[in-house]
Parts: C-alpha cells; sequence; structure tokens
C-alpha cells in the first residue's frame, strides 16, 4: 500500500480584480413595469406608516421577499441600503424557493429614502417616452443619453439601473410576524443594536441576571407570552427551554465476573467527552479525569452515569471490547466533563457549561458530544447550542464530533436530526449496521435546507448486531448514534494527535475516504442518512491507499480573494493523464445564528484540476474536475444561478467534495503544455466582516491510475524538482516520534 503524502509549498494569493459591467436583470426576463414599482412603493409607505404607530423600537424591521433564492450580488444595493440599514435576518419561503432577507432601519424615516428612489423611477418609466412604463433588458444595458435623469430627483442612468435591477429581484415589502410557542423558550430576536436588557425592559419583560447572552434569552411561558403580544416582530427563532434527552437504545446487558485490565496510561493523548455523570466503579477509570460541572445541590439519579460511562468506554478502549472494530488508533485517556443530569437538558445551562469547560480546557483539540435532544431542529434557523459549538470552533482550534441523535421505534422514517447534530462546523455522525444499511433509529438531515448533515457514518448497532461498552454493572450492549460518535472521534484524534494533521486536514481525510470512488453512484436520497458515506474502519484505509492510487494532503491559509498553486507534476504517459482524480475540502467558517438561513459568514470554492489556456490577462486557469465556472476563471462568461451554484458546488457549504467521473470506460485525459495541474481556493465575504481573513483549509486529493499502474514514486520526484518538500506519513514512524516527543528526558 502506498503511504498518503503531506505536500508543503508556496501557495500565491491575489485580491479581486475589478468587476464586470453594470448591473442588469436577467436576460430574456419581463421587462420591469412602473406597476411593479408603485406596488413596491406603496408597501413601503404601509410598512413606514405602521412604524410611525407602533413606536416600541427606534427604527424599522422589513422583511425583503425576493424572487428567488438570491446571491450576495442580486440582493438589493440601493434600496433599503447605506447608513442606518443592515441585514439582521434570512429565511426561506414556505415552499422553498424564495430568500426573505430581513432589514433593520435605525430611524422609521430613512424608509423615506427608497420610497423617493422608487417614486423617481417610477415617474422616468411613466413620463419618458422612449420607456413606455416598462424597461427592457436591452435598455437597461444601453440606458438613452437623450433623457434628463437629473430632473427626476437627481437621478443618473447608473441610479436608476440599481434601482430598477433592484426592484426586479424584489417580489414584496412586508413586516413579518412570528409568533413563539407559549412556553418557557429560548429565543434570539433580532440584532437591532440596542441594549437587549433594556429591549425587554421597554417591552415589559425584566431580565435576571444569566438569563440572556448577547441576543439569546431564556423566557419563562408569561415572558413569552408578554413578548407575543407587544413585538411578535422580534422573534428570529425559538427553541424549547428543556429539551428530551436523546440516550440511544439498550440492546441488553450481561455482568462479567471478571473485569478486563488495562495498562495504567502514559503519554495517550488526552480526548474531551461531553456527556452525562461518569463513574469511577469501572476498569479503565484510571484512565479518566472525571469533572462534574452540575450544582452539587442538584439531586443525581443512579441512572445517570450510564449514558456518560459508556461512551467514555469506547473512546479509551472501544476496540478491546469490539475486536471486529478494531480502528488500529489504540487507546486515549480521556477528561469528562458532565453537564446533564436526568432525561432532560436545558439548553441554555448546557450551552454556558460546554463553553466554560472548553475555554477552561485549551490542550484539547477533539471533543465528543452524544449528547442530543429528541426535538426536531429548526429548518430556518440554527439551533442555539449548534450555533454555540460552530463559533467555539471559529475561534478555537478544536473539533467537536457530534451524534446524529436517534428516532424512536414508532416515529416516522424521516424525522429530522435533533440539535447540536445542525453544528455545521462538526463532524455529525450517523450511523449504520451490520450490512452497511441506514441504521433503522436513523433521523435525517439536511440542516437549514442545505447543508449536508449528517457528515459521515460508522457501524452504531441495530437489529443485526450491538457494540459492547462497560458499565459498573458489566458490559452492555448499545445501539444508537451515541456509541457511534465515539469511533469518529478516535480516528480524528489519533490523525492530529500521533499523525499532527491539522483539524481541517484531518475532517477532509474522514470525509474524503467515507465518499471513496462510490459517491458518484451514491443513492441520493440516502445522503441525508449517511452524509458523505461510510468511515472505514480501520485508520490504515485512511491514512494508506492501494498502490495504484496517490493521496496528498495541502494545508492553507486564506490572506486575499485567491489563494493557489499551479505546480502540482501529475504524472504523464505519452501525452495523457492516465488518472482519475478527486478532492476534499474542509475549512472552519464563522457562522452568524441571526442571518438565519444565511448562516455561514465566508465562502470558500474549490478549483483543482488541470491548467488550461484562458482568456484572462494570467493566460492560465485551473479546468476544474467537476466543471465548476462560478468565477469564470477562463474568462468566457457563465451563467450560474444562485440555487445552481449551491446544489453542483455546494456554494456556502464548509465541506466541498469535487470528484471525476469513474467508471470501466474511464480514459486518460490529455495532457496540457507540460502536464500541470494546480488547485485555486476562492474566498467570498457575506457580511463583508472580513470573517475570512487567515481561515485556514485542508485539502486532500486523491489520484487513482486507471491502468493500475504505481506512480508514486514519479510523481514524489517530480513535486521534489518543482519544490514541494513531500512527506510521505508513515504510520509505525509517525506512532514512534509522537511517543519520543513525551519522553521524560533525565540529565543528571
Amino acid at each position: 500500500m502506498n503511504n498518503i503524502l503531506r505536500l508543503r509549498g508556496r501557495m500565491e494569493q491575489v485580491e479581486r480584480g475589478p468587476g464586470g459591467g453594470g448591473r442588469n436583470i436577467h436576460a430574456g426576463a419581463r421587462p420591469v413595469k412602473a406597476e411593479h414599482l408603485d406596488l413596491l412603493i406603496r408597501q413601503l409607505e404601509g410598512i413606514r406608516e405602521w412604524w410611525q404607530t407602533n413606536t416600541l423600537l427606534p427604527g424599522a424591521l422589513v422583511d425583503v421577499e425576493y424572487r428567488t433564492v438570491v446571491p450576495k450580488s442580486n440582493r438589493i444595493q440601493t434600496l433599503l441600503r447605506g447608513a442606518g440599514i443592515k441585514i439582521v435576518g434570512a429565511r426561506f419561503s414556505d415552499s422553498g424557493d424564495r430568500h426573505i432577507i430581513t432589514h433593520y432601519a435605525q430611524n422609521v424615516d430613512i424608509l423615506d429614502i427608497s420610497i423617493a428612489k422608487l417614486t423617481h423611477a417610477k415617474a422616468i418609466l411613466e413620463s419618458e417616452r422612449v420607456f413606455g412604463g416598462e424597461v427592457s433588458y436591452d435598455q437597461i444595458a444601453d440606458l438613452p443619453d437623450a433623457v434628463d435623469y437629473a430632473s427626476y430627483g437627481d437621478l443618473s442612468p447608473n441610479k436608476l439601473r440599481n434601482i430598477v435591477v433592484d426592484a426586479y429581484h424584489v417580489s414584496n415589502f412586508k413586516i413579518t410576524q412570528r409568533n413563539v410557542p407559549a412556553q418557557d423558550s429560548i429565543v434570539t430576536i433580532y440584532d437591532i443594536g440596542m441594549s437587549t436588557e433594556a429591549l425587554m425592559h421597554k417591552i415589559g419583560i425584566d431580565l435576571l441576571p444569566g438569563t440572556y447572552e448577547d441576543n439569546t434569552l431564556l423566557l419563562s411561558k408569561n415572558q413569552v407570552n408578554t413578548l407575543n403580544d407587544k413585538a411578535p416582530f422580534l422573534a428570529a427563532m425559538s427553541v424549547d427551554k428543556e429539551t428530551p434527552l436523546d440516550e440511544g437504545l439498550s440492546a441488553g446487558q450481561i455482568t462479567v465476573a471478571s473485569p478486563i485490565s488495562i495498562p495504567s496510561p502514559t503519554n495517550e493523548p488526552i480526548v474531551g467527552v461531553i456527556d452525562t455523570a461518569f463513574s469511577d466503579q469501572v476498569y479503565f477509570h484510571e484512565w479518566v479525569d472525571y469533572r462534574d460541572e452540575i450544582d452539587k445541590e442538584i439531586p443525581r439519579s443512579s441512572d445517570d452515569h450510564i449514558h456518560g460511562t459508556s461512551v467514555t468506554s469506547i473512546v479509551v478502549d472501544g476496540p478491546t471490547m469490539n475486536p471486529g472494530l478494531d480502528d488500529g488508533c489504540g487507546r486515549f485517556r480521556v477528561r469528562h466533563f458532565n453537564v446533564v443530569t436526568g432525561k432532560t437538558f436545558n439548553a441554555f445551562t448546557v450551552m454556558k457549561l460546554i463553553r466554560g469547560v472548553v475555554q477552561k480546557n485549551p490542550d484539547i483539540k477533539v471533543w465528543n458530544l452524544s449528547l442530543g435532544s429528541k426535538f426536531e431542529i429548526n429548518k430556518n434557523s440554527i439551533s442555539p447550542v449548534a450555533a454555540m459549538l460552530d463559533r467555539l470552533q471559529y475561534d478555537y482550534d478544536i473539533i467537536f464530533v457530534v451524534s446524529g441523535t436517534n428516532k424512536e421505534s414508532h416515529e416516522s422514517r424521516g424525522r429530522l436530526i435533533g440539535s447540536p447534530a445542525d453544528s455545521i462546523n462538526s463532524v455529525v455522525v450517523n450511523a449504520v449496521n451490520a450490512s452497511r444499511e441506514s441504521a433503522s433509529y436513523s433521523r435525517k438531515g439536511t440542516v437549514l435546507s442545505f447543508y449536508n448533515k449528517p457528515d459521515v457514518c460508522v457501524f452504531g448497532g441495530d437489529d443485526d448486531g450491538a457494540i459492547r461498552v462497560c458499565l459498573p454493572t458489566g458490559q452492555a450492549w448499545k445501539t444508537g448514534t451515541s456509541f457511534a460518535a465515539p469511533w469518529v472521534t478516535r480516528k480524528l484524534a489519533y490523525l492530529i494527535h500521533v499523525l499532527g494533521m491539522s483539524r481541517e486536514a484531518a475532517k477532509a481525510l474522514i470525509i474524503d475516504a467515507a465518499a471513496g470512488w462510490d459517491a458518484q453512484d451514491a443513492d441520493p436520497t440516502l445522503m441525508p442518512y449517511i452524509g458523505h458515506g461510510i468511515v472505514p474502519t480501520h485508520i490504515d484505509n485512511i491514512v494508506k491507499t492501494s498502490d495504484s492510487e496517490i493521496r496528498f494532503v495541502i494545508t492553507g491559509t486564506s490572506k486575499k480573494w485567491d489563494t493557489y498553486n499551479y505546480n502540482l507534476p501529475i504524472p504523464v504517459d505519452g501525452g495523457y493523464h492516465p488518472f482519475v482524480a478527486r478532492a476534499t475540502l474542509c475549512y472552519f467558517p464563522n457562522c452568524s445564528i441571526d442571518q438565519g438561513v444565511d448562516y455561514t459568514n465566508t465562502e470558500l470554492d474549490l478549483y483543482f484540476g488541470r491548467i488550461a489556456d484562458g482568456k484572462l490577462s494570467s493566460g492560465k486557469y485551473v479546468k476544474a474536475i467537476n466543471g465548476n465556472v462560478q468565477q469564470a476563471l477562463d474568462g468566457e462568461f457563465h451563467g450560474v444561478n444562485e440555487r445552481d451554484a449551491r446544489i453542483l458546488y455546494r456554494k456556502w457549504d464548509n465541506t466541498k467534495r469535487v470528484q471525476d467521473k469513474y467508471t470501466s470506460r474511464t480514459r486518460s485525459k490529455v495532457a496540457y503544455e507540460d502536464g500541470l495541474w494546480g488547485l485555486s481556493v476562492k474566498t467570498n465575504e457575506r457580511l463583508n466582516n472580513n470573517d475570512g481573513e487567515n481561515i485556514r483549509f485542508g485539502i486532500v486529493a486523491t489520484l487513482k491510475e486507471i491502468n493500475d499502474k504505481n506512480r508514486i514514486s514519479t510523481f514524489i520526484q517530480k513535486c521534489q524538482l518543482r519544490g514541494w518538500l513531500v512527506e510521505q506519513i508513515d504510520v509505525d514512524t509517525q506512532v514512534d516520534i509522537y511517543a519520543a516527543a513525551d519522553e521524560e528526558v533525565d540529565f543528571s
């Protein structure tokens, strides 16, 4: 087998060049009529009058309902824009085919500016004979010079163009009234730039210390009723305060007369487990540093330690109890934190506890969280716990592995996953049975109608077999995603701590190995249950490849718009590359819970393939193996709408997978010029907050020789000649290095 390679080389960075021509409506679209501008004027006037009467807020919340799912470039750029106005939320329509984006104007009078712009544009269309009450695509592209634009409210051709194009993309302006269910709830309100405590006091809700963080509040039923009565427009999202705990399923229990033996721990990596309580009456207790984060006054139950102890037993010593699942990763020490008692958990309290343990334990890089809610996630917003996990992973160099949650036998097959399995930055794990089919208890993604969750799956037990765990009373048989997730946690900890991978590269390796070459033929109806695929059981099948494959890892940091290298010498045979290729990109973006469905703030767009000649000034571009043309790198214009970009190229998703079509009839690719390939990572910002500045990424690329020849030596040699530092990741060598690194040296 071939070892995977780690390539280190110079990544070039360039700023985005000047944009294209002026804005326009879609070619072939119906003209924008004065009647539509009049509709928008009347809607804004009605909204202005409503907010002048309802003076609870100093300004005005306005929903902009678009005709479709829109890219950032097609959002309004003249109307409801400028000083004093900001975007505070986004969601999809009930049908899922339209964006609804919420704006906040700091002063109601600011709406008059947009009303005036629309009024002047409407007057031009109605008064100037050249338009005749409407303006078409061709007219917008070449607005007539003969019109006296300045006489219509100091307009110009460019100002008119932007107003009309904005109006084309907008279907309606409206005010949203959203009631929160009348129960104790965690509510996220729109961030209007006002003190949360002061705003709630103005409504008649006095918040106690510790019941709110930023714009997320813990409200009683009476407080929720007050919010619904006085300010139903403020609630961006809500979840129940008390959440039923999804603990996994029991599959029988046996008592073992003599405990399993285990040596004392030495320098093994430490993994963090956040769960229910841990019992020190187990054979591996010496490997666990247990810390109870729950108030000592809260009563405990004898059952509280079952779930947490079971999960930690897998992290520490899973292969000993389950030889058939031996992953080759050895044993791990665990720092175990108890954050939940009983059969329900308070999400607000759990958020604070998790944040606290992460901040106090910066040495832990890999965290296992096998707790989840029985309730389904919201289709238009991320749960507060998941958003907190995403923020922690953006702020700190850590990674969470989260269980995908389980359904009960009486529940429908299509039940959505529960919080915090909607965490975008985490690795979310579902389960398969012994036949490698989705487990009967599996719940489904996606998240926000778009993000692929779960990420991967592994064996989690089912009717055809279960996972053996350890309890104080003996060994128990368990099934569920809670007991699938620790197996992925172990592999990530091994990749990061023992093999020295970055978390970005480690996550990409896990996902790439799970997808393999069969992902192209996968049933799309199964992806919401199994994610990118099934993670191989043994670590060798992740860090090694067959003799006919070359797998390499490249990590980098995006500092400008384009981070690229056009210097990958893929072997050539007779003028052809005898390979198929695939690549996986992973990164950890900052996210904004108050932006709803537009949750991730940064987009990294991956291009991987042969270097070809284009029409741009540089003369070269990456001909992406998945046909990605969003950035028009070849100098040609390619119209890709937002919906297609999300479906075809996973735009705004923080995991990208690209792959050649691979069948028995696959043929070699023509080698261009000197046979070089390249990769390019384009960085785009949603909120212009520079969240993507210095964001790190990991790319795992795999080349398969279609004639089953081993060309890794040629590839290594060619890379070295072109300045790459090439490291073969030999597992045995890395294990020895890790062991030696932590040895105590006696200088006596």
